[in-house]
This record gives C-alpha cells, sequence and structure tokens, in this order.
C-alpha cells in the first residue's frame, strides 16, 4: 500500500454539523450559566459585546507579526476565562471549558458522524495504516465532540488547530502531524471536504488529497477537485477504503 498515514478532517468529512454562533440562543444559555457561576451581564446582548472585543483581542495578540496572520490559530478558551474576569469573576481552565461546551452545544442544530465512518476508520486501522485527525477546529468545542462520537478511540491521534497556534492551509499544519507520526509526505494522504483548506493545503506540503464533497463543503467549492487524486460525492467511505486499500 502506498499511504501508511491517512490524515482526516473532521467537520463536513466526518462529522456532518451545522452551527449558529450568531443565533440568540448559545448567547441565551452562556448568559445563563455565567450568571449561576459568578459572572454577571446585564443580559445576552451584553454578553456577546464583551466576548467579540475580547475574542478580537485574543486573535489580534496571536496573529501579531505573523508572516500569514490567516494561518494562525489562537485558542478561544482564555476568551472564556476573561469574560469570568470581565464579569467580576475568576474561572480555572476547567469552568470556562464548561462555559465553552455549553455555549458550544446550544449553537449546535445538527450533529452526528457519518454512516460508516466508525467502520471506515476500523478497516483503515485493521490494514496497518495510522488514522489522524487533522482538523481546524477549537479544541474546548471539539475535544467533547470527538468523546461523543467514539472518534477518539478510532483514531491514532488528533491533532487540533487552535492547540498547535496553526491552521490548514498552512504547509507547516500538515508537515506537523506528518512529524508527530514519524512519516513523510509521500507516504501520506489528506482527506478532507475543501479545497483551499484540506486538498490545495496539503499539496502544499507534498501530500496527496482526496476530496469529499458533502453539504457542508464551501458553496464555492467545486463538485470535482482537480488537484485531488480522487474526488468523491459525499462522504462514500466504500470508495475511500477501496482506493486507499488499492482494491
Amino acid at each position: 500500500m502506498r499511504y501508511e498515514v491517512v490524515l482526516f478532517d473532521l467537520y463536513g468529512t466526518l462529522i456532518d454539523i451545522r452551527t449558529d454562533e450568531q443565533a440568540t440562543k448559545p448567547w441565551q444559555e452562556l448568559w445563563e450559566f455565567l450568571d449561576a457561576t459568578g459572572a454577571h451581564y446585564d443580559d445576552a446582548a451584553h454578553l456577546k459585546a464583551s466576548f467579540d472585543q475580547l475574542n478580537a483581542v485574543n486573535v489580534q495578540e496571536a496573529r501579531k507579526g505573523a508572516e500569514h496572520p490567516d494561518w494562525v490559530e489562537p485558542d478561544v478558551l482564555p476568551v472564556f476565562q476573561r469574560l469570568y474576569a470581565a464579569g467580576g469573576s475568576m474561572a480555572s481552565p476547567q469552568l470556562a471549558a464548561k462555559a465553552a461546551w455549553v455555549f458550544r452545544k446550544a449553537s449546535t442544530s445538527k450533529f452526528g458522524l457519518y454512516p460508516g465512518a466508525l467502520e471506515m476508520l476500523g478497516k483503515l486501522r485493521e490494514a496497518g495504516i495510522r488514522t489522524v485527525l487533522a482538523s481546524n477546529a477549537q479544541a474546548c468545542y471539539t475535544r467533547p465532540e470527538i468523546e461523543v462520537t467514539g472518534l477518539n478511540k478510532a483514531l491514532d491521534r488528533i491533532v487540533i488547530s487552535s492547540e498547535e497556534g496553526m491552521r490548514k492551509p498552512s504547509p507547516k499544519f500538515f508537515l506537523r502531524a506528518l512529524e508527530y507520526e514519524y512519516t513523510t509526505p509521500d507516504r501520506a494522504l489528506m482527506v478532507g471536504n475543501e479545497e483551499r483548506c484540506d486538498i490545495q493545503g496539503a499539496a502544499s506540503a507534498g501530500i496527496d488529497g482526496v476530496y469529499l464533497h458533502t453539504a457542508i463543503s464551501r458553496q464555492d467549492d467545486p463538485e470535482i477537485c482537480e488537484q485531488a487524486v480522487l474526488s468523491l460525492n459525499g462522504a462514500d467511505y466504500d470508495a475511500l477504503t477501496a482506493f486507499v486499500l488499492g482494491e
């Protein structure tokens, strides 16, 4: 087999999800949680305004002086901690993580694995191929979701942009994931549903890509990605498995 490591995007590749962080519900539920745990704001709108301001500063600080600012991924968890401080309280990272999870759940209207995801990962691992998550995501949201779905047990390694401080399509992000696996780009494959971040980003690091055009691929992404070694309509794991195993 050509590949010894397969990198997977998460949302739109393994997990089907819909979120709306601008809706009223997540801010209302976060406001109620913070109020009950010691941080007080006048209302949910005031809370959102404070979050947006603190988050903007967090992003600015993280990206200052970066060659590619858009490739820097600041961790949002400190923003939740600062929300407590601005609301007249102090919070441990654990309490801040609980607040972040309250917000994430309230902002999510659809969530679940694509059918056959765990089975596909199992087949690849049985064939001796290491499966690695390579996701642009916030760990305080994503780590609990990975555990809920069972992906934490189905993957050999989890690489999340907010924990690495960088994001796709940076080639450094892909190469970092391969460094953890002690392998080289010619022995790795990236599977994802976004042309620029997943396929073109991987190609910039010398990694082949399989493109899954799913319902939550970017609207301006094509149905077929010419740069990918394989393009599939939706989360076609049977075709993906056959390709990777050379069947």
